[in-house]
């Protein structure tokens, strides 16, 4: 019998690298997106934002492959504004983006929770380097995914010993996202920037991010509450 997972925002970018990571590893595929489909797995269409969809897209899986063995919950949203411009966000924007970073993963994970139990599953939560380093697109983006990583913490000491629950932290990941936001030059100079500073002086693509998911749904069998860094070391870089 094979494997099964759901990922959220499963796609494109991180999301999409281990929905086919998964895929080519063995595993049964649900890639849950609000639009666009994939045509590698089975995609799910479904807003992780609203619990009915969460709840319906954890039955549509249970129905189609009778089981759900890992979840990773990589849909997120963020606002670009600089971190000083603080009229640059109102409280709706926070609203917006803790719905889907905060709220939409512990949703995910309620619907999915019993699956996971019977399946002795495995959860992982795409955070963000800024977290620690209060850096990133926005201030609400920080804070949202120091959020998810508190949460974190709390349903891996909640849901054991059954599920691990662990997060992986990427820095600056080259996706179609960033230049879709800020333009290819945008792009190019975040991207330099960031080589400059981090201690392996390079950004990372969506397969590192990939790996890492997948090696904590896969490898770590006695890793839970943990968070894994993928940013070549920005976390401990020193500041300039």
């Amino acid at each position: 019998m094979k494997k099964v997972a759901i990922v959220t925002g499963g796609t494109s970018g991180i999301g999409e690298a281990t929905a086919k990571e998964l895929a080519r590893r063995g595993w049964q595929v649900a890639a849950v997106a609000r639009g666009k489909a994939h045509p590698e797995v089975f995609t799910v269409q479904g807003d992780v934002a609203q619990d009915a969809d969460c709840r319906r897209v954890a039955k549509q899986v249970l129905d189609k492959w009778g089981s759900i063995d890992a979840l990773v919950n990589n849909a997120g949203t963020t606002k670009v504004v600089p971190h000083p411009d603080l009229e640059g966000l109102s409280a709706e924007d926070f609203e917006r983006i803790y719905r889907l970073n905060v709220i939409a993963p512990f949703q995910m994970m309620r619907a999915c929770a019993a699956a996971l139990k019977s399946r002795r599953g495995a959860v992982v939560n795409v955070s963000s380097v800024a977290s620690v380093l209060g850096t990133g697109s926005s201030v609400a983006y920080a804070a949202s995914k120091a959020a998810l990583e508190t949460m974190s913490f709390s349903l891996a000491r909640s849901l054991a010993p059954e599920v691990r629950v662990n997060v992986v932290a990427p820095g600056h990941t080259r996706t179609p996202w960033h230049e879709a936001a800020r333009g290819a030059a945008g792009a190019a100079e975040v991207e330099r920037r960031y080589s400059a500073i981090a201690p392996l002086q390079a950004v990372s693509e969506a397969q590192d991010v990939a790996d890492a998911i997948v090696w904590l749904i896969e490898g770590a069998r006695q890793v839970t509450g943990e968070i894994l860094y993928v940013d070549g070391g920005m976390h401990i870089a020193a500041p300039r």
